[in-house]
């Protein structure tokens, strides 16, 4: 009979201060010695947005190496689980975490990056990345792409075309297509058509899709979001700190905000599938050009177990 492994992990809340909001992210600490078939496999059972796994770094600069799967695949990069996976590591005491902020580096499958922790009377209050310099790689103006993109959201393409900004592809790690919409209703109307979305996607070559509108729920909020990325087993993502990061250097890029040299944004995301999120976003700038994009927030923990295989 086949030796049967043990595996402990931990499910937290991203974004956000309440169990059962926000994105849950499911952390593997010692994930060592399991295969890529393994990590795939716990993934889609684990069943969330993504799935985090936890190695020795191999850059000695890094205190760990970070694989990220969705159900159906690898991902390179992404916001909430690496958020998420910090928050968790400093929790349960893997890694340590000192008053009033740690900063450490965490590798990923493209390269080594920055994360801060804030911490208060011993706990860890708020986690922040460092993202890729954005990249915009390009605008959509054609008539007929506008048509498809409103057709696979189930919206009008005057609510796109009203809302006065570009759609635009941009990327802080993962690429994603911004599509700016003119009011808080239609985006609550979207009906996302998850085959069109897929087709969209590999036209430009982005994750997925994220919708927003300045017209937000909470008056502290700069842009309310949804965010569908079905492409990568993703049908609609409750909070998306890679999309959140990209979208933060869209409002700045496009002076859809009021820019300062560090300029804060607010998105909320998730209330369309009752998981309501909050992400901050903090774009530096410096004569116009933009120098780097943190992504952060509050997280919770929510489960523990043991998964046996």
């Amino acid at each position: 009979m086949a030796e049967t492994r043990s595996l402990k992990f931990y499910q937290a809340d991203v974004f956000t201060s309440q169990p059962f909001g926000g994105n849950p992210v499911a952390v593997f600490p010692d994930a060592g010695g399991l295969t890529d078939e393994h990590l795939q496999k716990i993934a889609r059972e684990m069943n969330l947005s993504e799935t985090v796994f936890v190695f020795p770094p191999s850059d000695p600069a890094a205190v760990v190496r970070l694989r990220i799967f969705t159900p159906t695949q690898e991902i390179p990069f992404a916001g909430h689980p690496v958020v998420g996976a910090l928050y968790v590591l400093a929790h349960i005491g893997s890694m340590a975490a000192s008053e009033p902020v740690t900063r450490v580096l965490y590798e990923c499958n493209i390269g080594v990056f920055p994360v801060e922790l804030h911490v208060r009377d011993g706990q860890v209050t708020r986690v922040v990345m460092t993202q890729p310099k954005p990249q915009f790689v390009g605008e959509v103006d054609n008539t007929e792409d506008l048509y498809k993109i409103a057709g696979s959201l189930g919206i009008s393409k005057s609510v796109i075309v009203e809302a006065k900004w570009p759609l635009a592809v941009v990327s802080t790690g993962l690429p994603v297509l911004i599509v700016p919409v003119r009011t808080l209703t239609a985006v609550r109307s979207i009906e996302a058509n998850d085959d069109a979305i897929i087709d969209l996607c590999s036209r430009f070559g982005t994750n997925g899709i994220m919708v927003f509108t300045t017209v937000t729920v909470e008056p502290f909020a700069s842009a309310h979001t949804r965010m569908f990325a079905p492409s990568i087993g993703i049908s609609e993502d409750p909070a998306t700190g890679s999309a959140g990061g990209a979208l933060g250097a869209y409002l700045v890029h496009h002076g859809v905000v009021e820019v300062v040299p560090t300029t804060e944004v607010i998105i909320e995301q998730g209330y369309e599938i009752d998981r309501p999120s909050s992400i901050l976003v903090q774009v530096e700038s410096d004569d116009d050009m933009i120098q780097s994009v943190k992504v952060g927030g509050q997280c919770v923990m929510v489960a523990e177990g043991v998964l046996s295989f």
